[in-house]
């Protein structure tokens, strides 16, 4: 066997085992998915005794569907997580985007860079860490808990310093400056500039942004069980708590209650999944 035929087969066989691997890694990731879909559709008794069936002893049911919602009181806690998930994603987008054009364009300022470290510094301190003195802060001081706007702040809060971080490395890598300065030339304003000119050019990192942020928002439990109490403000991770009794658990409408959370996200990343890749390579140089 010749050094080429060898190196041929090597290669083949290292294909191939990169492939089993990967098709393992898929499977594991994509195994409690297929569970939801597979039990959504079953009685609480065919779940217990054979959660691996593709159909229960009792036959398909739809059941689990409505009963979810009504417990749940699903159209109320979808509108308040679509509306604290879109505010709080476009107010990421375009806060983080502005600040990092600021920054930048004006990178020799020692405030500037002093800003920007900070961010990049402040995205290694946990949330858990910060948890207490904030509601703390929030509920026993200044007592805006239990409000829509207060979620949808904090939110951008803690998620700006990525987004910033993103921007940042798309606008000093991907956009050049002879753009805005033409636009100067044709008589745009600083802000018609970042506008009309930066911010189309930024579509990739913004569909990256915001998926990443709609998905981390709109699965949050933590921060909303923190900072909303009240039944008629609950998102929609907060109401499948429902479901969890003291001693018992109907999985069924467990499983109908989680497919209902996870189809809206679901659906907007396959619509913006193409931009992800381009986006993150975009944004990942710090410069």
């Amino acid at each position: 066997m010749t050094e080429n035929e060898k190196a041929a087969r090597q290669k083949k066989i290292s294909h191939a085992i990169m492939w089993i691997v990967l098709l393992v890694l898929f499977f594991c990731f994509i195994f409690p998915f297929l569970m939801v879909v597979i039990n959504v559709f079953k009685s609480k008794a065919d779940i217990i005794a054979n959660p691996l069936a593709l159909i229960g002893a009792h036959g398909f049911t739809l059941r689990n569907f409505p009963e979810a919602m009504k417990k749940m009181n699903f159209w109320t806690v979808f509108g308040n997580s679509l509306i604290i998930t879109c505010c709080a994603t476009v107010l990421t987008i375009l806060v983080s985007s502005m600040a990092s054009f600021v920054i930048v364009r004006n990178g020799k300022w020692k405030f500037c860079a002093l800003i920007f470290s900070l961010m990049i510094a402040s995205m290694v301190i946990p949330f858990q860490v910060l948890m207490v003195p904030l509601v703390s802060v929030y509920g026993g001081i200044l007592n805006v808990l239990n409000h829509r706007i207060t979620l949808i702040l904090m939110h951008v809060g803690f998620s700006v310093s990525m987004a910033v971080f993103m921007f940042h490395g798309a606008i000093r890598t991907n956009i050049p400056l002879a753009l805005e300065e033409a636009a100067t030339i044709d008589g745009c304003s600083r802000w018609q500039t970042w506008w009309k000119v930066v911010f189309p050019l930024l579509k990739p990192t913004i569909a990256t942004v915001g998926i990443i942020n709609a998905m981390a928002y709109w699965n949050d439990y933590l921060l909303p069980s923190l900072v909303l109490t009240k039944k008629n403000l609950y998102t929609i991770p907060i109401a499948t708590q429902a479901f969890y009794g003291t001693y018992s658990t109907d999985i069924g409408l467990v499983m109908a209650a989680l497919l209902l959370a996870m189809l809206p996200i679901l659906i907007l990343y396959v619509f913006l999944q193409r931009y992800i890749v381009e986006g993150v390579a975009s944004g990942a140089v710090k410069g």
